[in-house]
């Protein structure tokens, strides 16, 4: 029996995993604070997957990469062996430096556009050399101003 006027909190759905992260060279400061980027309130929505994890079903798979030929490299590399049976992976290219990437590194990732769900770029950070963490890189609104973006170029909006 409730009282007319009281509000009954109602237990919301728990949010799944959405964006499945995979480093393509490497773990780092770059990988730990995009996870934080598509996931802010830390609710799950995002993580790094750990090496030979499979995707979750449903989770949306993300490559990481550095805009390094380097990084070009082991993107292609990842999506020679990449399956039908998986959907295509967005990529998000972090910039390591704060100039455009060189003409190997923009070519590579022109030529495998078409495999990808999309590509999505995180500009130069210059903070992440500085901060122990991600949960201290978003602190800077910098970093906020680029999350935001990121998260809009992934949904679309």
């Amino acid at each position: 029996m409730t009282q007319t006027g009281v509000v009954i909190p109602q237990v919301s759905a728990p949010v799944g995993l959405r964006y499945a992260l995979i480093p393509v060279h490497g773990y780092g400061i770059a990988g730990a604070v995009v996870s934080r980027m598509l996931d802010l309130r830390g609710e799950g929505t995002a993580r790094l997957l750990h090496p030979n994890e499979s995707i979750p079903y449903g989770a949306l798979p993300v490559l990481l990469a550095e805009t390094t030929v380097y990084g070009a490299s082991c993107v292609e590399h990842m999506l020679r062996n990449w399956t039908t049976g998986l959907p295509r992976p967005w990529l998000v290219l972090v910039s390591d430096a704060p100039a455009r990437p060189v003409p190997a590194a923009r070519y590579r990732i022109r030529a495998l556009e078409s495999r990808l769900a999309g590509v999505a770029r995180v500009p130069y950070l210059p903070v992440l050399r500085t901060v122990e963490g991600a949960d201290e890189a978003l602190e800077h609104k910098d970093v906020r101003a680029a999350a935001e973006k990121l998260r809009r170029q992934m949904e679309g909006n």
